[in-house]
């Protein structure tokens, strides 16, 4: 779909969220010139452009995933540039480590593409912000009222409860969910640890990238085929969705597994996966969060992209916003992800 092109500071183009004016791209699908990057997640920063622009805390793993020669611009948050007269700044979506909302602002007219966000705090990147705009580009992973989270305190510690509790049963608990983001939150509220921990190859290596670039996160040891059993039988085992139901797996018989996700808050995703646990994390916003976040930008125009969007932009229209469901090529919080390293 084309915004209206009276107000067409930003267009859906073939590839992308696309600035016309400043001939730039912001999270393009497809390999472009100069590409604005949300943030590092596969679905929204893709290989092959000739020049990326992030939020500094984002370098690392864009460099991991992307190549570490590739030619990067990164900026703070709140710190404003121009390109061909059009005002750009990158403002904290609360999604992962980096994770920002594009500010676009040409002609009197404000834009902000929210990317993927979540309104909790979770204590390892920095906390959204809301931006006020006349547009803005909201994602809708979770925007159903069914989709509601707990606070992270009281989650993380129904998680060291069953961790400890498989430990007790003789089961080794493994805990699963994505390598970029929900691992490092986890990791940061899980602590101080009741139990050793290891971390499959994939969750090890995002793990170590961003500690060599600084970040402070604990050492979680590398879970190696010459690891003596006797080490990891009574630990805490972090892995990949990828993980599950894997020849992997067998070396931890008899073990429990649970899974992180806000799917999980679906009885019927946790039984699908033939899983031990679901636990309702994500880091995208719920339902509650999604309108409260929309009401704090003041948009006059609201455009709903990946996840529900019929029923989202249905229900923000019945409540009396100006809203329309725009089709994108981004992806929704995955119950699997593909392996990046083995161990």
């Amino acid at each position: 779909m084309n915004l209206r092109k009276s107000e067409a500071v930003l267009q859906f183009s073939p590839s992308s969220i696309y600035c016309q004016a400043a001939d730039i791209h912001i999270d393009p699908w497809k390999p472009v010139n100069r590409a604005i990057i949300t943030h590092a997640h596969s679905d929204h920063a893709k290989p092959g452009c000739r020049h990326y622009l992030a939020h500094k805390d984002s370098e690392a793993i864009l460099r991991m995933r992307l190549g570490s020669d590739i030619s990067l611009q990164t900026v703070e948050y709140g710190e404003k540039f121009s390109i061909n007269g059009v005002t750009f700044s990158l403002h904290p979506a609360g999604h992962i480590l980096g994770s920002a909302q594009v500010r676009v602002e040409s002609s009197g007219q404000v834009w902000v593409v929210s990317g993927d966000y979540k309104g909790q705090d979770d204590g390892f990147c920095q906390a959204f912000e809301p931006v006020k705009c006349h547009h803005f580009i909201t994602e809708s992973t979770f925007g159903l009222p069914i989709y509601h989270w707990k606070p992270q305190v009281e989650l993380m510690q129904e998680i060291k409860n069953w961790v400890i509790s498989s430990i007790r049963q003789g089961k080794t608990p493994v805990l699963m969910g994505y390598a970029l983001g929900k691992m490092q939150r986890l990791i940061q509220g899980l602590q101080p640890f009741d139990f050793p921990v290891f971390a499959h190859g994939a969750i090890f290596g995002v793990n170590e990238e961003l500690r060599r670039f600084g970040y402070s996160l604990p050492f979680i040891p590398l879970l190696t085929p010459d690891t003596p059993k006797q080490d990891y039988k009574k630990a805490l085992i972090l892995a990949p969705g990828s993980a599950l139901n894997s020849p992997w797996m067998n070396k931890f018989e008899p073990y429990a597994t649970g899974y992180c996700s806000g799917w999980m808050a679906v009885r019927g995703a946790k039984n699908r996966m033939t899983i031990d646990r679901g636990f309702v994390l994500s880091d995208h916003a719920d339902w509650k969060e999604l309108n409260s976040i929309i009401s704090a930008t003041e948009a006059e125009h609201i455009y709903v992209t990946h996840g529900f969007t019929a029923s989202f932009t249905r229900w923000l229209n019945e409540k009396g916003w100006n809203a329309n469901e725009v089709k994108t090529m981004y992806g929704n919080e995955s119950v699997q992800e593909p392996d990046t390293h083995q161990a």
